[in-house]
């Protein structure tokens, strides 16, 4: 009985989603979503339209990016972006500040084929091993888990070795070229890692290498359907959508 209620009151609570003039009628939301949570929105996003009629319109792209597009004028219901970028859009008054959330926390992790013998990578003098000893390595050199990636190894001592044998992409999943073979390791965020079919989780970096990336969500300043883009809001902070977070291997904001 608890559950059916919960589904319930879920279900109710995104239906209030109700133009100006009180008819609640299926909206189309914008969606600018940056690639460390696509995973979330990929699997909530089509539950919320089922459940509630409107529609969404999601656009990937790593945050920088989608802070660079945000500040040059380019319209959206809902955003959610990485912390640093989610501040920068919110000085410059794109966003309802009061609609701001945290969604998820996500870890940087390494990714290799599927089936072979995983590196040891649980100790910071492990995981300066695994990089030497491993032949390619793929990142991304605009978004923050590249970026700190860089900074690690510039700080064990091992930036030159490693960006001679990279295999980077500005943005986007680059587990996908582990699972073509272009690259034998991927570091980026857990979440992404974990979408690529084909490959497997090694592990997360070591905890005194590791960096926690917070994502936000938070409705646009000029949505036009900003009660519909609430609702969505109240979606992904359902209990079921608090599974799924955790599902994908990020931890609740």
């Amino acid at each position: 009985m608890r559950r059916a209620s919960v589904h319930l009151l879920l279900l109710l609570s995104a239906l209030t989603a109700l133009t100006p003039n009180g008819d609640a009628r299926a909206a189309e939301l914008k969606l600018l979503v940056t690639n460390g949570a696509r995973s979330i929105v990929d699997e909530l996003g089509s539950q919320f339209e089922r459940a509630t009629g409107h529609t969404l319109l999601i656009k990937h792209e790593g945050s920088p990016f989608l802070q660079k597009a945000i500040e040059s004028g380019e319209n959206f219901d809902v955003a959610l972006l990485t912390v640093e970028s989610m501040d920068a859009i919110a000085k410059a008054g794109k966003i309802d500040a009061a609609t701001r959330t945290n969604v998820a926390r996500s870890g940087i992790g390494v990714a290799m084929r599927a089936g072979g013998q995983k590196p040891d990578i649980s100790t910071t003098e492990a995981f300066k091993r695994a990089m030497l000893d491993a032949k390619s390595i793929a990142y991304v050199t605009v978004g923050a888990s590249g970026r700190h990636f860089i900074a690690v190894c510039e700080r064990l001592g091992i930036a030159e070795q490693v960006k001679a044998k990279s295999k980077t992409r500005p943005s986007g999943n680059v587990a996908e070229l582990v699972a073509k073979g272009e690259a034998e390791l991927a570091l980026q965020q857990v979440g992404e890692l974990l979408s690529v079919a084909g490959t497997e989780l090694v592990g997360p970096l070591p905890w005194e290498l590791q960096l926690m990336t917070v994502f936000i969500a938070a409705v646009g300043a000029q949505s036009m359907a900003p009660e519909a883009a609430k609702a969505f809001m109240n979606f992904i902070g359902t209990p079921e959508a608090l599974a799924v977070i955790k599902a994908k291997g990020m931890e609740p904001g």
